[in-house]
């Protein structure tokens, strides 16, 4: 799973590196957990694209309340075509949601070790992410999930589960729902991990509270 990252980048190398019209504005945080708005970007009709800050914990338009349904931090890969809360989000609302990094937890008799996944050179990257438009009378939600799939050789021996990233020359291809997600599906199976990394850090990250340098040392 995905359930806590960082995006520490400044809003000129992230309108640089998504080819944003407008720089974004966004909360920097070296410890994003679920249920706060995340910078997220997606595209327009006219192709160009836009940052926007999404609710993290996607809420399916067809959920009765907003407040009391599950929100869904992540999308397994392996039913994202055919599970009725991210079917047509992935057709047609799929987005790129930037991060610097990403935690997870390596459990053992001794207790839990965390790990900051990021790249070698600290570069940012993009996680495959969904979102969606919950509206009821005068109330509308926006709100996102990012995308997860079987552990790779790097991640295997920390959890079984890992975002997907996309590489940045496939971003194209991953936002364009001209083709309702046939050629993007591909992307999936591709798991841009080559240039990705492990670090073990101190369990200061393990409580979401915490938001500093240190959480990453």
């Amino acid at each position: 799973m995905c359930g806590r990252y960082q995006l520490t980048e400044t809003p000129e190398t992230i309108s640089e590196h998504f080819q944003l019209n407008r720089l974004p504005r966004f909360e920097s945080s070296y410890n994003i957990a679920p249920a706060r708005k995340i910078l997220t970007i997606v595209e327009l009709d006219d192709r160009s694209r836009k940052a926007v800050n999404l609710f993290w914990g996607l809420v399916p338009s067809w959920a009765k309340d907003a407040k009391n349904s599950a929100h869904l931090i992540n999308a397994r890969m392996e039913t994202i075509r055919e599970k009725p809360s991210f079917r047509s989000a992935f057709k047609h609302r799929r987005c790129l949601i930037p991060a610097n990094g990403f935690y997870e937890w390596q459990k053992s008799d001794s207790g839990k070790q965390a790990f900051h996944i990021h790249r070698q050179d600290n570069q940012i990257f993009a996680f495959a992410g969904l979102w969606e438009q919950w509206q009821h009378e005068t109330e509308t939600l926006y709100s996102c999930t990012i995308i997860t799939t079987e552990a790779n050789q790097l991640m295997q021996p920390i959890h079984d589960r890992m975002p997907v990233i996309i590489s940045q020359d496939e971003y194209p291809k991953w936002l364009d729902t001209s083709d309702e997600g046939d050629h993007a599906f591909e992307l999936l199976a591709d798991r841009a991990y080559e240039l990705m990394t492990a670090t073990p850090v101190s369990d200061w990250v393990n409580n979401p509270l915490h938001d500093s340098e240190r959480c990453v040392q």
